[in-house]
């Protein structure tokens, strides 16, 4: 009985230090290029997921309107597309990044979602305003108002919708006014690509 009694005890010990060992002198994947532990993204996932269904907003106090789609534009070509790249334009930053920062305003492989249009609004705004640890995600909530998160936390959600013009331009990387002029007919998406421009040669 001793001898099981000690083994155990000897194992609970052995554990923790192979684990300290391992982390000193084992190749850890720390690096961006290092493949990730087995079941890395599920188990980090898990605990995400958990948190933003515990803290998630339902319903966003702002309208999906054209003011709000414009306004949440401007947010993104200056907070968040040194990333996560502009429509046809992506990022190298992001790419190089582990986890890759995801192209916002690119269709995915499979079916018609855009970005993250498939998530709720209430999701990505609790991504922008409190970050991911150890992804690259800064929180935005000492840089943005809470009205610019929402801004572009619901104009990310309609990334698959038709947007107006003005905020396509901006999404693209097109220099637009701070002032634009509200009214313009909404262009349907996902984004197309711009055209040429004679003045750009």
């Amino acid at each position: 009985m001793v001898r099981i009694f000690f083994g155990i005890i000897l194992g609970i010990l052995l554990v923790p230090l192979a684990g300290v060992l391992w982390l000193y002198y084992g190749k850890v994947p720390v690096a961006v290029a290092d493949p990730p532990l087995p079941d890395e993204r599920e188990i980090t996932g898990l605990a995400l997921s958990a948190r933003i269904d515990r803290e998630l907003i339902p319903h966003p106090p702002i309208d999906a309107d054209e003011h709000t789609f414009i306004a949440g534009a401007h947010v993104y070509s200056e907070k968040c597309a040194v990333c996560h790249g502009y429509h046809g334009k992506p990022s190298p930053i992001g790419e190089n990044m582990f986890p890759s920062a995801p192209p916002l305003w690119e269709k995915h492989h499979s079916g018609s979602v855009v970005g993250v249009s498939d998530d709720p609004p209430g999701e990505t705004y609790w991504k922008v305003a409190n970050g991911i640890r150890l992804t690259g995600m800064p929180d935005f909530k000492t840089q943005l108002t809470n009205t610019e998160i929402w801004q572009v936390s619901v104009l990310l959600a309609n990334a698959d919708k038709p947007l107006p013009p003005v905020a396509l331009s901006i999404l693209r990387g097109e220099a637009v006014s701070t002032g634009p002029a509200l009214g313009a007919p909404a262009t349907t998406g996902p984004i197309p690509p711009a055209a040429n421009n004679p003045g750009d040669r």
